[in-house]
């Protein structure tokens, strides 16, 4: 196996504050969002993933588009998404979007796909929430037959049947880069081996070293179904400033009105500052100067045996040029220091 380490950086677009306290309109965000990517591609971040959603809370409903309009004005940096929602998405269609975003980047786009934390697709495409699992799981089957990049002969229950029809364009490489996103059950984990792909932990509370587990059962299971090791990585959030209380204080208020807002929708009591501070300290928040992050990322790619560490470093209101920032730290900095720990 390639044991090439990437660091990352992930966005959903979060709608952001402006100068004067205010959310930005969402073309601006998303217009933000690509000179953010142009940033990470000159301080020598590996990949940017950008989410799907469909609320009012991030901008970014065709992560795609944005990753188009990013390859036309970035050279070397990977475009994926962050994640997909296959489950209210037609896998055939996801194929097609890729593969173009593949040709016009020559060759740079990764699609990730996973079932989502929200659920406003479902009722925006007409699908019943009760089919949550199963919808998913069907379409992870009949995507998995077009990645073959041959001829589809392919049924199932949600959608007609594919009888023996190729899915143009084809990949330049003949093979689109794709990761299957995974929250952290035995059952995800043993599906992304399955299909022999790669996994991504995302890793969004607690202490990171508990999900070990789901990565030695997925290495466990490509191993006894005869596939080669594949990559784990690791998606959490995080934020870089020149100092840790820097960077704790420039975060904690907007972390906190993004964390309690969907909180408030799941019955999640409010976060205090001890509760920022402990998941700092012990739990899956990458937040400090870029020593700290650095040796925090290290470690749990250490721990995981991960290949890829992709930092989700918007954070509801946190303004665009604070971002801005961090990306620099990350890339300049961050980087390098944990290309050093990990070897």
């Amino acid at each position: 196996m390639n044991r090439t380490i990437e660091l990352g950086l992930d966005t959903f677009g979060d709608i952001t504050d402006g100068a004067d306290g205010k959310p930005l309109p969402a073309a601006q965000v998303i217009r933000n969002l690509v000179d953010e990517a142009v940033l990470a591609d000159e301080v020598g971040v590996d990949v940017i993933g950008v989410g799907e959603h469909h609320r009012a809370d991030f901008a970014v409903s065709s992560p795609e588009m944005v990753l188009a309009a990013i390859a036309s004005r970035t050279r070397r940096i990977r475009l994926g998404s962050a994640v997909t929602v296959l489950s209210s998405d037609d896998p055939i269609r996801v194929f097609q979007r890729y593969s173009t975003l593949d040709a016009v980047s020559n060759g740079r786009a990764e699609v990730m796909l996973g079932r989502g934390s929200f659920i406003e697709s479902f009722p925006l495409f007409g699908l019943d929430l009760k089919q949550y699992e199963e919808l998913f799981n069907e379409k992870l089957d009949l995507f998995a037959a077009v990645l073959k990049e041959q001829p589809v002969n392919w049924g199932g229950t949600h959608r007609p049947p594919v009888p023996n029809l190729s899915v143009y364009p084809k990949t330049e490489s003949g093979k689109l880069a794709t990761w299957i996103g995974v929250g952290g059950t035995p059952q995800s984990a043993i599906r992304a081996a399955h299909y022999g792909l790669p996994m991504m932990l995302a890793i969004i509370g607690g202490d990171p070293v508990r999900f070990a587990p789901f990565a030695d059962l997925y290495r466990r299971a490509l191993n006894e179904m005869n596939k080669s090791e594949l990559p784990v990585g690791v998606h959490s959030h995080g934020y870089v400033a020149e100092t840790d209380e820097k960077a704790r204080e420039e975060l904690f208020a907007d972390y906190r009105r993004m964390r309690d807002k969907i909180g408030g929708e799941r019955g999640w009591p409010p976060m205090s500052r001890a509760d920022f501070e402990r998941e700092i300290s012990h739990g899956s928040l990458y937040a400090g100067s870029p020593e700290t992050v650095a040796a925090k990322i290290a470690n749990t790619m250490k721990a995981l045996g991960a290949t890829r560490f992709a930092m989700k470093y918007s954070a509801g209101p946190l303004p665009h040029d604070k971002m801005m920032r961090c990306i620099e730290l990350y890339g300049r900095k961050v980087i390098p220091l944990v290309r050093e720990m990990l070897g």
